[in-house]
């Protein structure tokens, strides 16, 4: 049931892509830097081309993996040097390649993934390939084996093309953290203006997508570190129900709230991956992507990401309702209570489940020794200095503490209540609000200014999110995150489907140097 479920939402959004919905190739440009769309020799724009434009070309021999592979290859020499988010390249990828071009000869191809490159965030365990979380502690020996996310991309058929830079342990060192900073990769640069910030952990991935240095990447989020990036880099993010893509393999902050999911430059491209990392399986539902006629939206305008942002929403707003959706202004309950409950469960998350991780690994065998490394290694304290969410996890309540469980089990009532209650009051199909404010300047004396409340009902409720494209505030993109019920990934795959192609509010990074101050947030 599950997996028929999903398997037809993809289809569906495969024939909406191709007939009439998903952003045409334009003309292919002439240069493979800054801005112009990616001239490849492939005859397709690297910047709006789909997985399933791909396959059909793939499917007739005019195009082969190895000849797309060695395109994205050719791109990242091109521009990562400015934007700095993949980390390093896996020296088998065009192998991986030829094996799928063989498959394609022989009619036994995969799935829609197959021959299709995709780049990892560096904090899930690829066999091979170091996996460092940003971490020099973790820069020694790669993983023994994949994380089960990687499996299942290879069993698809996918082409693991290299890992992208992340904020350091996933953003959970120092109180004032700067995001897209590692000790292992430095600094990961918006590409829409170079010296404004990616945003969340999985910044490499969202900074490499916006610049078309892969078909799709991986991303992992415990709050906001899919999506704000994804918003903040004007692609498309998906953060999965917890539990629909395993965590096994992955660097982890709490087992409560994290998973790894896919981000795009398109929904299309996000659905087919989020099937693959899923095993399909997630619940049926309606999967018209066309159907905004109809749907009831809530907006959770979130006044405090300011006017411009404010703005962007009201033209969103009224460009749904054009479209003939209900939209309705909710403000979801318990966000206070949220936001005081989550950091202090977190840690004692974090401590319980780093341990177990780091007892896999090479390196420092627990938070302690990872503490100690961190004071006698001065390259991790190059950008910030500070690892104090360490050393408060480490002197955290353990999770068999009566305390913390009373904690948790209250977050867990009151998020999902947060949404479950809105979306009945209301009766609606999904909550939609501001995924991201404009991007702040980066600045590793200030650290990120980045309180950005929308993320954090999904995120604690363990519900699926996805962030698509809105608007731009100036030359800096804005995400529209829409969040829905438990399991209700594949809804809110076709819903958001339907709202990407309405909003149409995709351009391609022109990599200015920087911009007025009027956007810093």
């Amino acid at each position: 049931m599950r997996k028929r479920g999903l398997a037809t939402l993809s289809a569906i959004l495969v024939v909406g892509s191709l007939c009439a919905g998903a952003p045409q190739p334009r003309a292919e440009a002439a240069d493979s830097g800054g801005g112009a769309g990616p001239a490849t020799g492939l005859g397709v724009d690297l910047d709006t081309v789909t997985i399933p434009e791909l396959q059909a070309r793939m499917a007739d021999g005019s195009l082969t993996s190895s000849a797309l592979t060695s395109a994205y290859l050719r791109r990242i020499k091109a521009i990562d040097p400015t934007i700095h988010a993949v980390l390093r390249t896996d020296p088998t990828a065009l192998r991986q390649a030829a094996a799928s071009d063989t498959r394609h000869r022989h009619g036994a191809t995969r799935g829609p993934l197959d021959g299709i490159p995709v780049l990892l965030k560096d904090n899930v365990n690829t066999r091979g390939l170091p996996t460092t979380a940003g971490s020099l502690a973790l820069a020694g020996s790669p993983p023994d084996t994949d994380a089960a996310l990687v499996t299942r991309l290879r069993y698809a058929g996918a082409v693991i093309l290299g890992k992208t830079n992340l904020s350091e342990w996933a953003n959970f060192r120092a109180t004032k953290p700067t995001s897209g900073w590692s000790a292992v990769g430095g600094q990961t640069n918006n590409p829409y203006v170079l010296d404004r910030n990616p945003c969340g952990s999985s910044a490499g991935s969202g900074a490499a997508l916006a610049a078309s240095l892969a078909q799709v990447a991986i991303g992992t989020e415990t709050d906001g570190s899919i999506v704000c990036p994804a918003g903040m880099n004007g692609v498309v993010g998906h953060k999965p129900s917890l539990g629909l893509v395993s965590q096994a393999g992955v660097v982890p902050i709490s087992a409560e709230q994290d998973t790894a999911g896919p981000m795009a430059r398109n929904v299309i491209d996000t659905a087919l991956t989020f099937s693959v990392l899923s095993g399909g399986r997630a619940a049926d539902g309606p999967t018209n992507p066309g159907a905004l006629r109809g749907k009831r939206i809530g907006l959770w305008r979130l006044p405090s990401l300011g006017p411009d942002v404010d703005a962007v929403m009201t033209r969103t707003a009224k460009q749904l309702r054009t479209a003939g959706a209900e939209v309705v202004e909710v403000t979801p309950p318990y966000q206070q209570r949220l936001s005081e409950l989550e950091f202090p469960a977190l840690l004692s998350e974090f401590h319980r489940d780093i341990d177990a991780y780091l007892a896999t690994r090479e390196g420092p065998r627990n938070l302690a020794e990872l503490i100690e490394f961190n004071r006698t290694h001065p390259a991790e304290q190059t950008c910030f200095a500070g690892q104090e969410l360490f050393e408060q996890a480490l002197a955290a309540p353990a999770t068999t503490d009566p305390e913390y469980r009373a904690r948790r089990a209250e977050l867990k009532d009151l998020s999902r209540r947060s949404i479950d209650e809105t979306m009945a009051t209301h009766h609606l199909d999904a909550i939609a609000s501001p995924t991201n404010p404009p991007a702040w300047t980066t600045d590793c004396a200030r650290g990120d200014n980045d309180v950005i409340p929308s993320s954090t009902p999904a995120a604690v409720a363990g519900y699926p999110s996805l962030s698509v494209p809105a608007g731009f505030v100036d030359e800096l993109p804005v995400g529209l995150l829409l969040m829905a019920g438990d399991h209700a990934d594949t809804e809110l795959l076709s819903l958001g489907a339907a709202v990407e192609r309405r909003l149409h509010a995709w351009r391609a990074p022109r990599y200015l140097p920087s911009v007025g101050t009027g956007a810093s947030r």
